[in-house]
């Protein structure tokens, strides 16, 4: 068998919460597993193993996963899930550390215990739902602001938080793991990676543009920061689309409903601007 990754929404109870779920199967060689900067911190659960947390990262980690081997995972929102850790996000920037306590005791014993690898999924999400792990009402607005569809400068954030440029970056330290800026950066190629796993219409240059940088060597150059590589040698043989093989729409999802309520927001504008137009002709 070969490697499989397959994805999948969250249960209701996490929605806002987790970004996506998967189970990843490797075969009968050792696979590298490039993980990405995300925003978040990922549970990851392999059977017959110790659950791992991958805090949040800011540069790309390859990690060899051995022959046969199931995980099951779970993708947290930026903020989310720091309750799950016992301690703030930017103590574990880049690293990868076995669960402790007794969550992982709990989520190990549910793993294993399950008759399949989607059963130990279903039950590590029934697990989390019932922990404290929705953020604060100001780090939810704080990360939506950050978003690549949203334009928002870091100072203007503060500003309309009520916080100051100091304050707002220890919050999101405490929360995130990095600074404002750093999660908008990670953001917005997150954002470019949904775009291109959709298929957006245009080449490398449109998808930058549209996601928010100056250029394609702006773009590339986040990218190689990113993740070590170009865009090219990220996503295949084309730039502006995704080559892997997996379906990551479920991960991408709430970076496309942004893109798409900024859409129907522009189009709902469009009349009211011809109808004040109109008003002006003879």
């Amino acid at each position: 068998m070969e490697q499989t990754y397959d994805e999948s929404p969250p249960a209701p109870a996490l929605a806002g919460l987790v970004r996506t779920v998967w189970i990843q199967r490797t075969g009968s060689r050792p696979y590298p597993q490039r993980n990405l900067p995300t925003g978040g911190v990922e549970l990851h659960c392999p059977v017959g193993g110790v659950p791992r947390v991958i805090g949040p990262l800011t540069k790309a980690q390859v990690q060899v996963l051995s022959p046969r081997t199931t995980i099951v995972g779970v993708r947290f929102m930026p903020g989310a899930g720091t309750a799950l850790l016992g301690m703030p996000a930017d103590e574990l920037v880049d690293l990868s550390v076995e669960l402790w306590g007794w969550a992982a005791e709990v989520i190990g014993t549910v793993v294993a215990g399950a008759p399949t690898p989607q059963a130990a999924l279903m039950g590590v999400q029934r697990y989390l739902a019932l922990q404290p792990l929705r953020p604060d009402p100001l780090v939810t607005e704080m990360v939506r602001r950050l978003m690549p569809w949203d334009s928002t400068g870091i100072a203007t954030l503060a500003g309309d938080l009520a916080l100051s440029e100091s304050q707002l970056r220890r919050r999101c330290l405490t929360a995130t793991g990095v600074a404002p800026k750093a999660l908008q950066r990670t953001l917005r190629f997150q954002g470019y990676l949904a775009l291109a796993q959709a298929g957006f219409g245009g080449g490398l240059a449109d998808l930058a543009a549209e996601t928010g940088y100056a250029d394609h060597a702006h773009l590339t150059r986040e990218c190689v920061r990113l993740t070590g590589v170009t865009p090219r040698e990220l996503l295949g043989d084309k730039a502006d689309r995704c080559d892997c093989g997996h379906d990551h729409s479920a991960s991408y999802r709430p970076f496309l409903a942004g893109w798409y309520d900024r859409f129907r927001q522009a189009q709902r504008a469009q009349p009211a601007l011809a109808s004040s137009h109109g008003t002006d002709r003879p």
